[in-house]
């Protein structure tokens, strides 16, 4: 069984074939966040036509960066990018690919990846962070399962605020967890990629602070087995995860006994197209 996988981020997106749960193809680039939905299906037509040439594709999956409603199977918006607004993004890629797909926002699919194919096997409630251009949340209370909320919503712990007197997200709101943790507005706020400033001990020490603020809020909420951190920024490793582990460790509630296991996603930048696969696989049940 052939299928293809679609991550499609506000810095990057990817494209995957797998033979049953092999990785036989693999492709992408950076996103041209200016050039919308026809730029990416342009990139994504060129990828598919040369994989139609020689693989008989069967199933899709999509995961996309931004508010998805799961039952329409639409795109509600990209926080990230202009013209995405109530986009039939299924139907398009249908065109491409000569194959119906099944379609959910990136986080949940990089949750369901890890909890199926990643660091989240074994563990549940499994809560799963993508921590990179923005911030999403995806959460899996047992076996396979998506929890979606009761209109797609479920999850999106970057709409947290955490600074009440923060400055503005782009949601509107000011001191969001993404406004102040996400790759965008690092970027913006201190003149250097997240990546760089990371090395930075102290710099390390006060964005833990923040991030371990938002992450407070899911762990005595959700008392999960384990979180799973994915995204870009969550390949800084030990100079990220060291001083987060320390500061939830401070912040959490003293009574409580909730687990601190906060771990790196373990397929790395594959996480969504582990999911893909495993939506689609399903049939869109999980």
């Amino acid at each position: 069984m052939i299928t293809l996988a679609i991550d499609i981020g506000g810095t990057k997106f990817a494209l995957a074939l797998f033979e049953d749960q092999r990785m036989i193809e693999r492709a992408g680039g950076s996103t041209d966040r200016a050039g919308g939905p026809h730029w990416m299906l342009d990139r994504i037509g060129e990828v598919c036509a040369d994989w139609k040439a020689r693989y008989q594709m069967e199933r899709c999956g999509i995961g996309f960066g931004g508010p998805v409603d799961f039952s329409a199977q639409r795109v509600v918006q990209s926080t990230h990018a202009p013209g995405w607004d109530n986009f039939d993004l299924p139907r398009e890629i249908e065109k491409l690919a000569g194959v119906s797909p099944i379609m959910d926002n990136d986080a949940n699919l990089g949750a369901l990846g890890e909890a199926v194919y990643g660091a989240g096997r074994g563990y549940r409630p499994l809560f799963y962070m993508t921590l990179s251009t923005g911030i999403g949340g995806g959460l899996i209370p047992e076996a396979e399962t998506i929890y979606r909320g009761a209109d797609s919503y479920a999850g999106e712990i970057g709409h947290l605020t955490i600074r009440p007197d923060g400055p503005e997200c782009l949601c509107g709101a000011r001191g969001c967890l993404e406004r102040m943790c996400c790759g965008l507005w690092l970027e913006h706020d201190h003149g250097r990629p997240a990546h760089e400033l990371l090395r930075d001990p102290t710099f390390a020490q006060g964005y833990a602070v923040d991030l371990a603020l938002g992450l407070k809020a899911a762990i005595m909420l959700l008392n999960p087995a384990r979180i799973v951190i994915g995204g870009g920024i969550s390949k800084a490793g030990e100079a990220l995860f060291v001083p987060l582990r320390a500061e939830l460790g401070r912040q959490i509630t003293a009574w409580s006994r909730a687990r601190i296991d906060v771990v790196p996603a373990e397929l790395g930048d594959d996480s969504v197209l582990y999911g893909a696969l495993a939506l689609a696989a399903r049939g869109g049940l999980a």
